[in-house]
Parts: structure tokens; C-alpha cells; sequence
């Protein structure tokens, strides 16, 4: 029996590689069709676009790592609790855990070496390049320079996280020669874990607040919008060219003022000139609408219109789960947590969190509940995507860029990856908050006796092995305490942006391909 029980195992394991070598593929595909989709043709260069898709195939890697954590720790043990021959020593079980922690260390320095170096150079180089009066040695020097402040707050999170954390020795009493020995050996034992540790999770907090404004936004928004569809282009055509009409009158009556010779007064000239601007808006407008109207894709969308109305409900139940099961888990933080000093640990899930309980649910059909922590995962990265493609990218109350099909400067798709790069980093604890009992153990069960029980953070620790994953997150209690609060706001910020999108009409066919900032020379990009 147990025999068979190997056999299925090994075939479970070569499935899941299989898997994740396939996803490989499907994400490094995905990557370079979605930069290619919204990068400017004109605009796009090799080193940016490169940039980008590595960027973003870095933050969609990273995202999959935690079913594979995940998995590989649920992996050691049967169903009835015990471990497996293979795993049943502790040095077998180091190597694994280590393994998979030498894969986070890797994904992570090469999103520290992307957000701090990488992308903050290529990103300043083009800024240098729309001056045409610098040559490359220019760019390339004002870019290194721009781009060692980076590199400061990088080795300033290091350094911070190498020192600051370290214990108070044991003996309280002891010399300054013994204290100092303590402090050397501590810091040579596990500093570097803690000092990426300490350097990941101040990242993860810029992340928290791009998930709070994105993501949250990205699932309301997403659905509704599926739902809704969008205007009759026929309307809207009628709609422009009444306003068309209504514009040329009014600039025809301004100009019947000189035809005497006489000058406008300068405040007919201001008016002229905003009625010309309004008018080339529409005029392009006008074009725009005449291509989506000829455009097959349009015509197809139509006809997939149920779908449409199927998934956006779908993905709007969807979206009610995970906040009713981020609400619940905050609750009980709240109720039965140690405390704010402690991160709001909690030992143990005292209310019925139903993401939690349909993972472990889906445990015994493989490998279902891996698929469905992978889903989930893919669908925070989505709906931040669509969140960041409505929103745009805003500094404060000033927009930088704006992320739209074949118009998309190089700078806004850097941008982009570096924010996408930050909310996949956060997404992890948003993960941990909807199944906080299965991403720390996975499927473990531990014996009690004659019995088994699912593993919990009351479970011995011998019997029970930690996903990586969690270690990463926790290591720090205020950086808990603040993921806390944060899941709170985006609860807030989820139904405001639920409550606006359905005050919000239908959107037009060709919403934000045409706005009055817009150059002519990119509009006829996009119609060439």
C-alpha cells in the first residue's frame, strides 16, 4: 500500500513540474504579448521593451512560487499525518526548505536589483533621451547619476535590516567584549536572510498601498464593466457628429465678428482657440469611432456579449469571496490575535473563513486546491492590471502616464512593471489573509494520538513544516501590524470603487484613445 502510495506521489510531483514548466512558458508568451499590445510602436525601443517583459515575467514568477511552496511542504506527509519515507529526516526536509527559500532569495534580489537598479536606470535614460541635445555619454552619465540614489535606499534597507533587528544578548551582565561577540556571530549566522527580509517587506509596504489603489479598484471595476459592456458605437457616431456640427457653427459665428476687418476681442480669441481644440478632439473622435465600427474585433465582442454578462458575474462573486474572507480573517485578528505588539498574530482559526475551508476542502482531489491558489494568485496580478489601466499612473493628484493600447510611452510601461513587481509582493499576505491556515501549512495533517489533525500554528513544531513564504512575511511584527490596518482599507477602498462604478454609465468603445492632451502625431499612429 504504501508502495502505491509512492508511485502516486512521484507521478503527483512530475505532474506539478510539468505544470510549473508549462507555466513558465505560458507566462514569458503572456509577458511579451501584453507589452507588445500596449507598448507606442512608434516610441518603442529594444532595451525598454526588453526591460519591461523581464520585469513583468519576474513579478508573474514570483506570484507562482507560492503554490509551489505551498505544495512541497503538503508534499512530505500522507493524509493520515505521517511523514513519507523520503521526508521523514530532518536533513531531507532542511534541504527542501531550503531549496525553496534559495528560490525566494534568487526572485527576490532580482526584484531588488530591478526596482533599484534595473528599471530606474533604463526608465532615466529615455527621460534623458527626449533632450536632444545630449549625446549618449550624457544620457548615460545623468542616468547613473539619477539612479545611485536608488542604489542608496536599497543598501540604507540593508544595512537597517542587518542591524537594527538583532536581540538583546542572553546575558544582560555580560562584558562589551562578550556583547560584541554576540553581535558578530548573530550577525553572521542568519543576517542576510533577515537583512532581505527587513528590505523585501519595506517594498511590500509600497505594494500594500498600490494594492489598496489598483487592486482593490481592478475588482470592482473589472466585472461591472463586463457586465455593463459598452455604448452603441451608431449612437455615438450621431452623438460627435451633432457636436461636430455645434462646434463649427460657433466658430463660424466668431469668425462673422471680423470679417469687417475689425480684431476679435481677446477673449473671442481664447474662446476660438478652445473651440478648434474641441473640435480636432472630435474630429479625431469621429475617426476613432469609424474604425472600431469596422473593426471585426467589435464585431465578434457583440456576439460574445452573454459571455461577457457570465464572467463579469462570475468574477463579481468572485471578488465578494475574497473581501467576506479578508473581512472575516481581519475579524478574527481582531478578536483572537495576540495583540498589536505582536503583528496581530493569531494561533489558529477561530471563524469560518470560506476561502480557507474550500482549499483545504479541494486537498484531497489533486491537485485541485494548487490550481485554485494559483488562480487566485493570477487574478490579484489581473485585476491590479485592469485597476492600473483604468486609473492610470498618478503621482498625488498629478497624472504621469496613462496606459492605453499601442500608445503607451516607454517610460509608463516601466512604470508599470515596477508597480505590478510591488503589488505581486504584497499579494502574498493578501493571500495569507484569505487562507491564512493553508498558505502557513498547506494540506499537513499532524497525529494526535490515534487521530489526525490539520495543521495550525498550535501544532508542534516537529510535526508541522512552515511554507517559506510565510517566514519572509513575518519575520517583522510592525510590518504585520501595518498589512493588518491595510487589509482594512482595502475593504474601504473596494466598495467605494464598487459604489462608483455603478453610479458610472456605460463606457464608450473607445474610452481613453481620444483626450484633449492627445498629440496628432500619436493618433495617427494608431490609425496607421
Amino acid at each position: 500500500m504504501i508502495l502505491i502510495t509512492d508511485i502516486k506521489s512521484h507521478c503527483y510531483l512530475r505532474i506539478m513540474l510539468l505544470i510549473r514548466s508549462f507555466s513558465f512558458q505560458v507566462i514569458l508568451a503572456f509577458c511579451w504579448v501584453y507589452i507588445r499590445k500596449y507598448q507606442s510602436r512608434q516610441e518603442s525601443e529594444v532595451v525598454s521593451t526588453i526591460t519591461a517583459i523581464c520585469a513583468l515575467a519576474v513579478a508573474l514568477i514570483t506570484s507562482a512560487l507560492l503554490p509551489v511552496d505551498i505544495f512541497l511542504v503538503s508534499y512530505m506527509k500522507y493524509s493520515n499525518g505521517t511523514y513519507k519515507e523520503w521526508a521523514a529526516n530532518n536533513e531531507t526536509r532542511g534541504q527542501i526548505e531550503d531549496t525553496v527559500l534559495y528560490g525566494y532569495y534568487t526572485l527576490f534580489l532580482i526584484i531588488l536589483f530591478c526596482v533599484f537598479l534595473w528599471i530606474p536606470f533604463v526608465y532615466f535614460y529615455y527621460e534623458e533621451k527626449d533632450d536632444d541635445n545630449v549625446n549618449k555619454c550624457s544620457q548615460v552619465k545623468n542616468s547613473l547619476k539619477y539612479t545611485i540614489g536608488f542604489v542608496v535606499v536599497c543598501s540604507a534597507l540593508l544595512l537597517i535590516g542587518a542591524f537594527v533587528p538583532l536581540e538583546a544578548p542572553p546575558n544582560q551582565n555580560a562584558t562589551q567584549w562578550e556583547k560584541a561577540q554576540y553581535f558578530f556571530k548573530e550577525l553572521g549566522s542568519s543576517r542576510g536572510f533577515v537583512a532581505l527580509s527587513f528590505s523585501i517587506s519595506s517594498l511590500t509596504l509600497v505594494g500594500m498601498l498600490a494594492v489598496i489603489t489598483y487592486t482593490a479598484y481592478g475588482m470592482s471595476v473589472l466585472p461591472l464593466n463586463l457586465i455593463k459592456g459598452t455604448r452603441s458605437i451608431a449612437y455615438e457616431r450621431l452623438e460627435t457628429t451633432e457636436d461636430i456640427d455645434e462646434v463649427e457653427q460657433q466658430i463660424e459665428k466668431l469668425r462673422s465678428k471680423c470679417e469687417d476687418g475689425r480684431p476679435l476681442s481677446s477673449r473671442d480669441r481664447r474662446k476660438l482657440q478652445e473651440l478648434e481644440s474641441k473640435l480636432q478632439v472630435l474630429r479625431r473622435r469621429d475617426r476613432h469611432l469609424e474604425i472600431a465600427e469596422k473593426n471585426c474585433c467589435t464585431k465578434v465582442g457583440s456576439v460574445l456579449r452573454p459571455l461577457k454578462i457570465l464572467l463579469g458575474i462570475f468574477f463579481i462573486l468572485v471578488a465578494l469571496l475574497f473581501v467576506v474572507s479578508l473581512f472575516i480573517s481581519n475579524l478574527d485578528k481582531a478578536l483572537h490575535s495576540t495583540g498589536i505588539n505582536s503583528g496581530f498574530i493569531i494561533l489558529g482559526t477561530n471563524l469560518t473563513n470560506p476561502v480557507n475551508e474550500l482549499l483545504l476542502a479541494l486537498q484531497p482531489v489533486f491537485p485541485l486546491d494548487y490550481l485554485l491558489i494559483t488562480v487566485i494568485t493570477m487574478y490579484f496580478v489581473f485585476t491590479s492590471m485592469a485597476g492600473i489601466r483604468n486609473i492610470g499612473i498618478w503621482f498625488f493628484w498629478i497624472r504621469l502616464y496613462k496606459i492605453r493600447p499601442r500608445r503607451t510611452r516607454p517610460q509608463a510601461l516601466l512604470f508599470l512593471c515596477m508597480i505590478l513587481l510591488l503589488i505581486v509582493l504584497h499579494t502574498s499576505f493578501m493571500i495569507y489573509s484569505l487562507a491564512p491556515q493553508y498558505v502557513m501549512y498547506g494540506s499537513q495533517k499532524y497525529l494526535v494520538q490515534v487521530s489526525s489533525r490539520t495543521c495550525d500554528a498550535a501544532a508542534p513544531e516537529d510535526q508541522c513544516t512552515m511554507t517559506r513564504s510565510y517566514l519572509f512575511l513575518h519575520k517583522f511584527w510592525f510590518f504585520s501590524t501595518t498589512y493588518y490596518f491595510g487589509n482594512w482599507a482595502f475593504i474601504g477602498v473596494f466598495f467605494i470603487g464598487f459604489v462608483v462604478s455603478c453610479c458610472k454609465g456605460k463606457k464608450s468603445v473607445i474610452e481613453g484613445e481620444v483626450e484633449a492632451d492627445d498629440s496628432d502625431m500619436s493618433d495617427d499612429e494608431y490609425l496607421h
